[in-house]
């Protein structure tokens, strides 16, 4: 398989940016007492929001592989960061240090099964195994709804 190209185009106003993947927007945007209009949610959230987005579509892809009963899943992602980082503080990184990813799994599978799933998806998750390599803790907790 030839490697696939993910492409974007972003015009920024000020703390908006409005991007565009396929004719799809996204709107970016930091709330207003950081100078933002909230218009949407800020860089990090939308990260997370990402995050949630690859780890369900990456699950199903494995599910059908599988054989696995996934009838959706809901996501709880935190994500820690010392905002020192961001604002230029030396030794501190401006990235998160710690995310947390629960995920409450509606199935009629058993937990085993469960975690299966979410091993083979985080080792899968181009967004997940990004953020390892950037050396972001990563705790994922997967449970039966």
């Amino acid at each position: 398989m030839s490697k696939m190209i993910e492409k974007i185009t972003a015009v920024s106003k000020g703390m908006n940016t409005v991007g565009d993947s396929k004719g799809h927007k996204v709107v970016i945007d930091e709330p207003a007492q950081m100078g933002g209009t909230d218009e949407g949610a800020n860089p990090l959230a939308s990260l997370l929001i990402s995050l949630s987005g690859c780890e369900n579509a990456i699950a199903n892809f494995v599910a059908k592989e599988m054989e696995f009963d996934l009838q959706g899943i809901e996501f709880d992602i935190r994500g820690e960061i010392d905002p020192r980082g961001m604002m230029g503080e030396e030794g501190v990184r401006p990235y998160f240090q710690k995310i947390t990813v629960n995920a409450v799994v509606e199935t009629s599978e058993s937990e085993e099964r469960i975690q299966e799933l979410q091993h083979i998806v985080d080792s899968r998750c181009p967004i997940y195994t990004t953020l390892v390599a950037a050396d972001v803790e990563m705790v994922p907790n997967w449970t039966k709804a």
